[in-house]
């Protein structure tokens, strides 16, 4: 989970986000070289009148400006176009879990059990554990299988809400009267934490996630329990 000493994107859980780490990094290596590009030539400009009178009228400067900016964006482009497919493409799932957003908590359905739902809501700051987070932590955890392909269908009861657990790269918006899909594959056992990303009222800031993966075996004891 993220601190407030966390500077960088929080340590991937899911194949999905290691790309979209590699693609920050990626980005913003060209976008450093650009600054320091542009950097030195306004300082040049500054500081040499030769430069300043070199670079008046000179069609090769115009050409070079005009091209090469083309060539970075296909650089950045064609990377980033290869995620968008991948976010979206759609493998066999071997569980499907259902979210419904609330005002405000979060409804999981076990499409593929008979009777398993429940309501998550935040813990009360009086009610936490020593080894729970402030505002972080929910009464009923989403518990789930490592190395399992998962599919969460998303939708909300009454205002957009976002399902969103940034460790494992998925953020979907959850509309009333539409049901969004996304899928992910979880390769490391912990605790994952998310929050509504939408501004959906109030309490808005007070509906976390919580995901908790364990190993099929864990999985099935607790499938057991209902």
């Amino acid at each position: 989970m993220a601190t407030w000493s966390t500077l960088n994107l929080q340590d991937s859980s899911s194949p999905l986000m290691e790309q979209l780490t590699f693609f920050h990094d990626h980005t913003l290596l060209i976008l450093l070289m650009i600054t320091i590009l542009v950097g030195y030539t306004m300082s040049s400009l500054f500081f040499n009148k030769f430069n300043n009178r070199f670079l008046l009228n000179q069609q090769m400067i115009e050409v070079v400006w005009t091209v090469t900016p083309a060539i970075i964006l296909i650089f950045i482009a064609l990377p980033s176009l290869r995620i968008l497919y991948l976010l979206d493409e759609a493998i066999d799932p071997m569980i499907t879990v259902k979210t419904i957003g609330h005002q405000w908590y979060w409804s999981y359905e076990y499409s593929d059990f008979s009777k398993i739902e429940f309501d998550s809501y935040m813990k009360p700051t009086n009610e936490l554990e020593l080894n729970e987070f402030r505002l972080l932590e929910v009464d009923n955890r989403v518990v789930l299988p490592l190395k399992t392909q998962i599919r969460m269908l998303i939708t909300a009861a009454d205002v957009l809400h976002s399902w969103t657990i940034p460790s494992l790269g998925t953020k979907v918006d959850a509309t009333p009267g539409r049901l969004n899909q996304v899928n992910f594959f979880i390769n490391r056992p912990g605790l994952f934490y998310g929050q509504c990303s939408e501004i959906c009222g109030a309490n808005h800031s007070f509906m976390p996630i919580v995901i908790e993966s364990t190993s099929p075996n864990s999985f099935v004891k607790w499938i057991s329990s209902f």
